[in-house]
């Protein structure tokens, strides 16, 4: 690979309104910021990152995920701007793409073609029915004249639709003679990466636009935007799923982390969300439910179910409001209204409603082991830590507090007793007329 990448993540993003730094907000299930390293990695082995705003909090969460990223601290008291987060930056290939952080939507192909060619600065642009509020960007013979704000368009000038994208490619010799004679004449006292454009285009250098996908390079910079992106996140993940072979019944409803992943045939209905790095494998996921980082095989839930972190379902069927968290079900049947937590239950396993393992006592964490064809009736409480062996019975109401061995019935009811005509004695003899 022969192009570097720089990412911009240094401005403070006060529009997201947030003490989060805008770039870790979240599009998804990744921080954006991510998004735009994935697409770098695809093209690039260089990629430099520019910080300043909270920049521990944002490196450490990148550290965190990947290797290999190289960091630069702007210094924005004295270099304030998308110039000044240029400044010291060094890159190791021939040519450098300049990329923001909170550019979420771009894609390997539309990188690849502003890397294209060999001209000193190919430049994105995008082309709008309304260019209102933007710069406008004056190209001539597909060469890229000059960029000028709108207040100091004339009247020709304003009717140009061509606006500046905000990314660029650039020769890394270029590159770095321009980027220390930048300055910061001008209103906001900031340094203008935009001024490399007029720099090579006063020195003679070919600056070449690049028409792109305004979708693509939508930056992120209000919690609005935010919503926008996932919106556009969300419809790309499902139209690549879908042509991949997953049922999805009304998609438009449906939430897919973007690091999930789907094999065989597997069914999405409505309402249903997919969050973390859930793996499912022939997997039917009814109405309404929710899975959470765990793996789902051959299994079945909900409608209404909710699948926690750290949860393996092989051969299983889970039902309506069952809860299942940390836990392996293996061959499993919980139908309905079932809380089952840090458990592992084995095959032809039975649990029935309004069973729950007690798993927490206010401190710790606590498991339960169920082994094979065991039947758990109705309103049961297996208080963790605890153990049932294999082919055993619970009956309904029973509260499990010591293990259970195999063969053996458990039961725990206070006897139950009756009081003959109560009813009448309390609320009187009239009461039935």
């Amino acid at each position: 690979m022969s192009i570097s990448v720089v990412i911009l993540a240094a401005g403070q993003g006060t529009r997201m309104k947030s003490t989060l730094p805008k770039v870790l907000h979240t599009i998804s299930g990744k921080p954006m910021l991510f998004h735009a390293i994935d697409a770098a990695r695809q093209i690039s082995d260089d990629i430099v990152v520019v910080l300043y705003h909270q920049a521990e909090r944002i490196q450490e969460q990148i550290e965190t995920c990947y290797e290999g990223i190289r960091f630069h601290m702007q210094d924005a008291q004295q270099f304030p701007g998308t110039g000044g987060a240029m400044k010291g930056v060094h890159t190791k290939h021939s040519r450098t793409l300049i990329l923001n952080g909170d550019m979420p939507l771009i894609t390997k192909a539309s990188l690849e073609a502003l890397t294209s060619g060999n001209v000193a600065i190919n430049m994105s642009v995008i082309a709008l029915d309304d260019p209102s509020g933007y710069g406008r960007v004056i190209i001539e013979e597909d060469k890229v004249q000059e960029i000028v704000e709108q207040k100091d368009c004339t009247p020709q000038q304003l009717k140009v639709t061509t606006v500046n994208a905000g990314i660029y490619a650039v020769d890394t010799e270029v590159l770095e003679r321009f980027i220390p004679n930048l300055d910061n004449n001008n209103a906001q006292k900031e340094y203008y990466l935009t001024d490399i454009v007029k720099m090579a285009v006063d020195e003679g250098l070919e600056v070449h636009p690049v028409t792109v996908p305004e979708e693509e390079f939508k930056g992120v910079n209000s919690k609005l935007d935010l919503a926008h992106a996932e919106e556009i996140m969300q419809r790309r993940i499902k139209k690549t799923l879908m042509m991949q072979g997953v049922i999805m019944r009304l998609p438009e409803t449906i939430y897919i982390d973007c690091r999930a992943v789907f094999e065989g045939e597997c069914i999405l209905e409505n309402g249903v969300s997919i969050q973390g790095a859930s793996t499912l494998i022939n997997a039917h996921i009814k109405t309404h439910s929710v899975v959470e980082d765990s793996h789902i095989e051959n299994s079945d839930v909900g409608p209404v179910g909710r699948i926690r972190p750290g949860s393996r379902l092989i051969d299983t069927h889970i039902g309506n409001f069952v809860e299942v968290k940390k836990s392996t079900l293996t061959g499993v049947k919980a139908g309905h209204l079932a809380y089952i937590g840090d458990a592992s239950i084995d095959e032809g396993s039975n649990i029935g409603a309004g069973v729950i393992t007690c798993n927490y006592d206010g401190k710790n964490k606590y498991r339960t082991i169920i082994g094979k064809n065991v039947f758990v009736g109705s309103d049961t409480q297996l208080v963790a830590p605890v153990t049932i062996e294999d082919d055993v019975m619970i009956a309904a109401g029973t509260t499990v507090n010591k293990d259970v061995e195999q063969g053996d019935l458990a039961i725990s009811r206070a006897p139950m007793k009756t009081v003959k005509n109560f009813f009448y004695k309390f609320f009187g003899a009239d009461s039935c007329k």
